[in-house]
């Protein structure tokens, strides 16, 4: 139980987030601490969701929802923005 309270906080995360970028980044980092917490042992279960939420916040800000319908926002390398499909 106790743990389950101290989890609610990270799942109100994307709902604190302003604009869909940081939603996108939110919901990345909650689903990859879910996964990362998911697949990992008993006693690394802690750095798995930490590497998850890691994992997954970087993907959710790098591969993003774009504005129009069937593409994506990517960025590259050196940190520049293109849209493409999906």
């Amino acid at each position: 139980m106790t743990r389950f309270l101290l989890t609610l906080p990270l799942l109100a995360l994307p709902l604190m987030a302003c604009t869909p970028q940081q939603q996108s980044t939110a919901l990345g980092a909650v689903g990859g601490a879910a996964v990362g917490a998911a697949v990992s042992s008993d006693e690394d279960r802690e750095k798995g969701a930490l590497v998850g939420a890691i994992v997954g916040g970087a993907a959710g800000t790098l591969l993003g929802p774009a504005s129009q319908s069937g593409q994506c926002r990517y960025r590259d390398q050196y940190g520049q923005e293109y849209i493409a499909p999906c």
